[in-house]
């Protein structure tokens, strides 16, 4: 028995002693320090390098004799990851790990879309600029071109808070007369050319590629003058699993600034005190005036957003698939603005014939409702009256009615009753399909085959109401008018795309194309009615309006537009050293002149890829260079209609025949011009790659100069000679020479944070070179009317088109002080142009330039900071040396506008003099410096990665938009519209208040 007691103790010995062995094994094992060190692969130690446990934070990073130490079990996983080399994966199986890293070329062979083609970034011979989807501006935008401002150098983007507004777009520097779509660059959706970009919802967009120099957009010919910009949207994968992807947010705007006017009783003492008493009191009760309206407060809200993206790719080695939907509705800060769209895209992918043939369709398609009040018309827009209007009377009357004066004040209409009783309203609906096929004919031969149909059709739809204020239709009792327009776009390309490599040094590529396109655009029509019993249809049943005039029949006129193209490309490169690409394109368009319909694009560009030289391969300074060299020649065939050469005639007036009838008097609307040509850039173009520091610094220097000739302009001719008084003919030049700096870098980069920034800057110079010419002779071109009171026609105009100066020319005269008597003096010139004192009174050669509305520089600042799996996101942007005319400003500084009964600046009372009859005269007194600096977005947000089977990736994050601006502007925001042939100007009545977003948003991968 004792025996057997001793032997059980002994076991029970030996047991614990077994267990505690297991259990300090256990944690020797849970606690296997693995030592080692990484290297490149010339044999230098890596400094900094993460080593990581895979799928965890644990883990170290390397020292500055490139060893490192980390506690990791057997059989776990270690990555080591490194800026500019490719990461490692490498299973635990011992306590000593040394790692060989090799650098990772992804840069220089990530895929650019060139145009028909595409190739390894190594072998780009041209001025591209690449933007993923993840590095595009984050807020509530509603078209691709917002999402690029300040990302890519050369580019000027100017947005807006309107929802319904557009944004001015320009590359590097405007190269036309015309404005609209002529000075804008040209899109490319999914090898579409000429797509709408309503069609893309900003979360569909995989990367876009900017064209900008014309050795890049010569293959496009006559519509890349501006440049390119190249959409593409994501498609399906070929990894066999199916993910379903969810990303929303919601917004709040709140403006950013408004204009700080007098308030009731800064108005009553200013006008008592300065002998305005007795004229106000002509339209307000001032001596117990019990009103202190507001009418900012009133007009402007708080806009509410959201937007909502689903998509579902995927797909096997065969076939690929991808649909998505998108919905976004935006409430605008100011009363009655709003617009709501709807798109979706479809894409399917397969092969066939062995896999020789690959065939693609998608059917993609929005609707777009856009809903605004007045915003023009000199004091019929709601963004003037929430100024100007007197806030010493109430915004409704004791019955509910909107208050309207009744004492004669002119152009004078309650902000509100404009909101609320005129309302304009747009309906655009836009279906495309396409159809393409790839024949892999042999080993690097194809064959492709692009058909594509586009059907565009708007609807508007305009009401003014019984009650309506506004002049013209106040007297009609209720006036509807609608109308619709349909534009319809079929293309078809073809082309060839050959490459092969020669004795592993000499690769070759060529590419012929043709194609085909046909614009059937503004066909449609429209009918104004009025007289209606009451407002409850609006403008839904036109038949029940008791009144139209034929005069308001809305007509419009078929342009129906053909294009044929053919385009080559050759490009060769001998070890990925020297490289030579050239193209040619030769286009016909039916739109210009019988003499001249047909032109030719060519461009040639080589680059020389430094670093692939023997001499390069021992030094440890450069990662990659590369001198880039090109020249080219594209067209400007945008914003044409079918008729621009063509003579045209139309009603001119009304004449009573003897029977008593009228009928219209039909004349000369436009001169036949049959050797009316091609607008045409020619550009040159030198740029510098470069890389250090294992690519944790890289950059790019470009210097351009950018010549356009044949401006199309409408110049005045006699009409004892034309039928009509204008001839659009070809006649001036324009220069643009500038340069532009991109720099990447890494700063800083250790285990769990790394902060990654880039910096763009852009200078261009604009010159009109010439307007006139032996046939056709104009001195200048006016624009920029400030609209002012007392001050109107084009002698007041502050801006000028003239020789020698750049489009945006401010011209005008200057401001020096007051006489003795408190009136605003100039300065006065002679006939030589002489300073010889001031005047009261300045004339036409008193005007002096006194400023471009053209940026001297344009940049933009990003800096992406990660830690652990929190990301923050802070993006400047900015322009200097500009000017802005404040035209808000000329128009509310004068104590004049107080005797007629409106509001002024509350600033009035300090900075201006009641003895100033020439307080509002438009000079170089309401011209400011434009340049500012903005924090444009601030993201943070946090990476969940995978939870559980089901959720792949989830990430939350919030934003803010214009976060806060550095300028000395005194309007209410220095992004001013710098499109057009009179940039710069800051008008009182379409400048949409500039708002603050707050946003929230998500993203989810199933």
């Amino acid at each position: 028995m004792q025996s057997k007691q001793t032997t059980n103790k002994w076991m029970q010995r030996k047991l614990v002693s077994l267990a505690v062995f297991l259990f300090v094994c256990t944690c020797a094992f849970a606690q296997n320090t693995v030592t080692g060190t990484v290297k490149d692969q010339s044999g230098m130690p890596l400094v900094g390098v993460n080593v990581v446990e895979k799928g965890t934070t644990n883990g170290n990073i390397t020292d500055v004799n490139g060893k490192y130490s980390v506690n990791v079990e057997r059989g776990k996983t270690l990555v080591f990851s490194y800026i500019g080399f490719i990461s490692q994966e490498i299973k635990v199986n011992s306590n000593t790990i040394n790692v060989m890293l090799a650098e990772d070329a992804q840069s220089l062979e990530e895929v650019v879309v060139i145009g028909y083609g595409s190739m390894q970034r190594k072998d780009v011979t041209s001025s591209i600029t690449s933007v993923k989807a993840e590095d595009l501006n984050v807020g509530v935008y509603t078209t691709p071109a917002q999402l690029l401002q300040g990302k890519v150098p050369g580019l000027t983007i100017a947005n807006t808070s309107d929802p319904n507004g557009a944004a001015s777009i320009s590359l590097r520097g405007a190269s036309s007369l015309r404005a609209g779509e002529a000075m804008e660059p040209y899109y490319v959706i999914d090898g579409v050319p000429g797509v709408s970009l309503s069609l893309v919802a900003p979360e569909d967009i995989e990367s876009i590629d900017v064209l900008r120099d014309a050795s890049a957009t010569a293959i496009y010919g006559s519509k890349a003058a501006n440049g390119v910009i190249i959409i593409t949207t994501k498609k399906g994968s070929r990894d066999g699993r199916t993910s379903v992807n969810y990303s929303g947010y919601v917004a709040w705007d709140n403006t950013l600034k408004t204009l700080d006017m007098m308030d009731s009783n800064e108005l009553i003492s200013y006008a008592t005190a300065n002998g305005y008493g007795e004229q106000l009191a002509t339209h307000y009760n001032i001596e117990n005036n019990p009103y202190n309206t507001n009418w900012q407060d009133l007009v402007l809200r708080t806009g509410f957003s959201h937007n909502h993206n689903v998509s579902i790719n995927g797909g096997n080695n065969k076939t690929s698939y991808s649909a998505s939907i998108n919905y976004i509705n935006r409430e605008g800060v100011v009363l009655g603005t709003n617009m709501d769209r709807l798109t979706a895209r479809s894409f399917v992918q397969t092969k066939a014939l062995n896999d020789h043939l690959e065939i693609a369709f998608s059917l993609n398609g929005s609707i777009r409702n856009s809903a605004t009040g007045p915003t023009s018309g000199t004091g019929q827009s709601v963004l003037d009256a929430m100024y100007y209007y007197s806030p010493l009377v109430p915004a409704t009357n004791d019955d509910g009615s909107w208050y309207q004066d009744n004492t004669g004040i002119t152009q004078y209409y309650n902000p509100l009753s404009m909101a609320n009783e005129d309302r304009y309203e747009t309906k655009e609906k836009l279906l495309q399909g396409t159809a393409q096929a790839t024949l892999h004919i042999i080993e690097g031969l194809d064959w492709n085959l692009n058909l594509s149909y586009q059907n565009q059709q708007y609807i508007y739809s305009n009401y003014n109401s019984t009650k309506t204020q506004l002049p013209n239709v106040n007297a009609k009792h209720g006036q509807a008018d609608r109308s619709t327009v349909e534009n319809i776009r079929k293309q078809m390309e073809t082309y060839l795309n050959w490459n092969h490599t020669f004795n592993d040094a000499h690769k070759v590529g060529v590419m012929l194309g043709y194609s085909w396109e046909q614009s059937d655009n503004n066909d449609g029509f429209g009918l104004r009615v009025y007289n209606f019993y009451n407002d409850d249809l609006g403008y839904y049943n036109l038949g029940l309006a008791n009144n139209m005039d034929i005069s308001d029949i809305i007509s419009n006129t078929l342009s129906t537009l053909r294009m044929i193209s053919f385009y080559g490309r050759v490009n060769y490169s001998y070890k990925s050293k020297y490289l030579l690409q050239a193209t040619v394109r030769r286009d016909g368009s039916s739109a210009f002149g019988a003499n001249n319909r047909w032109a030719t694009f060519p461009s040639v560009s080589a680059a020389w890829r430094i670093i692939e030289e023997d001499f390069m391969k021992n030094q440890n300074v450069f990662d990659d260079l590369k001198f880039r060299i090109g020249y080219g020649v594209s067209g400007n065939s945008l914003g044409f209609d079918a008729f621009i050469a063509q003579p045209r005639y139309g009603a001119t007036g009304w004449f009573t025949y003897t029977d008593g009838n009228s009928y219209r008097t039909l004349g000369a609307l436009q001169n036949a011009n049959p050797d009316l040509k091609w607008e045409s850039t020619a550009m040159f173009n030198i740029g510098l790659d470069f890389s250090f520091l294992k690519n944790r610094l890289s950059g790019t220097i470009e210097w351009y100069s950018k010549q356009t000739s044949d401006l199309i302009y409408d110049y005045p001719v006699s009409t004892n000679r034309y039928p009509f008084g204008t001839m659009t003919a070809n006649v001036g030049d324009i220069s643009n020479k500038g340069i532009e700096i991109t720099i990447n870098a890494v700063p800083v980069q250790t285990h769990n944070f790394t902060w990654s920034t880039s910096l763009n800057l852009s200078h261009n110079k604009n010159v009109v070179k010439k307007l006139t010419n032996a046939a056709y002779t104009v001195p200048y071109i006016e624009g920029g009317d400030p609209d002012v009171k007392g001050f109107t026609g084009r002698t007041y105009y502050v801006q000028r088109i003239m020789e020698g100066t750049p489009i945006g020319q401010f011209y005008t005269w200057e401001w020096a002080g007051y006489n003795d008597q408190g009136v605003s003096v100039y300065n006065d010139y002679d006939a030589d142009g002489n300073l010889i004192g001031t005047t009261d009174n300045p004339g036409e050669e008193d005007k002096r330039k006194v400023g471009s509305a053209q940026p001297k520089i344009t940049y933009g600042w990003n800096n992406d900071l990660t830690w652990k799996n929190w990301t923050l996101n802070a993006f400047f942007q900015g322009v200097a040396g500009n000017k802005i005319y404040n035209a808000t400003r000329n128009y509310y500084s004068a104590p004049a506008l107080i005797a007629d009964g409106k509001n002024v600046l509350s600033e009035v009372a300090t900075e201006q003099r009641t003895t100033d009859s020439n307080a509002q005269r438009p000079s170089d007194r309401y011209l400011e410096n434009g340049s500012y600096l903005r924090l444009s977005t601030l993201t943070l947000g946090y990476n969940f990665g995978k939870i559980g089977n089901w959720v792949n990736n989830l990430r939350i994050y919030a934003s803010c938009n214009n976060v806060f601006t550095i300028t000395s502007y005194k309007g209410v925001d220095p992004e001013i519209y710098l499109g057009g042939l009179t940039p710069g100007m800051d008008y009182r009545n379409n400048t949409y208040p500039r708002t603050r977003s707050f946003q929230i948003g998500v993203n989810v991968n199933f």
